[in-house]
């Protein structure tokens, strides 16, 4: 069973969203629109942090993740640590576990690595790949992050910024905005009318066996400066208007000096004494 990105939860090509799907995301901007969509988010990115924002090459997050079911939250908050590498690309998530069930204790027992096109568990024992689901769920979210948005998609020469109007998110005025490609991929930002933060990021995307649209959702909130970036300690995961997870963070570090073996998956863990 997949720990790490359930609880984390950052697909093949198939299975990608297709704003061509949303009623919305086919009505063409106004200039005004795109200009002032294009304003706020370069307001949104200055608000982050700017520069120190943009050129993060790594981060470290410790703190404490919970599940939900069917709105219903799984026992216990397990600890973990999650360790992200820019370039080139690499993510490790470290869960404090035993034989599947959470409790306070300092070992390591499950680690799970994402490369650029698969995921694996990594345990004393070895390496092996993790359920095609689970990678797929996590590119999926990664494809879709605000990190590739701002990175990737607002590189692409025919994206398009719409601006959307106003509305409220968690008891906070909000400007929206969507990003849409040429590949008809969209995502929706929710910004913080006052500070122009990320509140919520949202996108869809259509089962490739069910063919049922479905929307995924990841919010933000309680902004803390770190290094003169500001970053949310408090995350919180929806499908289909049902949470599914939520993280709070402790501690974050930017920029330090991580291990290429961090990020390797036949590098094993060290078996407990």
């Amino acid at each position: 069973m997949v720990l790490g990105a359930a609880m984390l939860a950052g697909c093949g090509a198939s299975a990608y969203a297709q704003a061509s799907a949303i009623p919305s995301a086919q009505a063409a901007p106004s200039v005004e629109g795109a200009n002032h969509g294009r304003k706020l988010i370069d307001q949104m990115i200055t608000a982050l942090g700017g520069d120190a924002w943009l050129h993060r090459t790594n981060w470290e997050i410790q703190g404490r993740a919970a599940t939900f079911y069917k709105g219903q939250p799984h026992d216990g908050a397990p600890q973990f640590e999650e360790y992200y590498r820019a370039e080139p690309f690499g993510e490790r998530i470290n869960i404090i576990s035993r034989y599947g069930v959470f409790f306070d204790t300092d070992h390591k027992d499950i680690s799970e690595i994402f490369t650029a096109d698969n995921g694996y568990e990594i345990t004393f024992k070895g390496t092996q790949p993790l359920p095609a689901k689970d990678v797929e769920e996590y590119q999926r979210r990664h494809k879709h992050s605000l990190e590739t948005v701002v990175k990737e998609w607002l590189q692409q020469p025919d994206v398009v910024i719409t601006y959307e109007g106003t509305s409220m998110v968690s008891r906070h005025l909000s400007d929206q905005i969507t990003v849409l490609t040429a590949s008809n991929d969209a995502v929706t930002l929710q910004l913080d009318e006052g500070t122009h933060l990320p509140l919520s990021l949202t996108f869809q995307w259509r089962d490739p066996v069910y063919k049922d649209l479905n929307t995924d959702v990841e919010q933000f909130d309680d902004y803390h400066q770190i290094q003169g970036i500001m970053t949310p300690f408090t995350i919180t995961k929806l499908h289909n208007g049902d949470m599914t997870g939520q993280r709070f963070v402790t501690k974050v570090t930017y920029n330090a000096t991580l291990s290429p073996d961090m990020f390797d998956p036949t590098h094993l863990l060290e078996k407990k004494k």
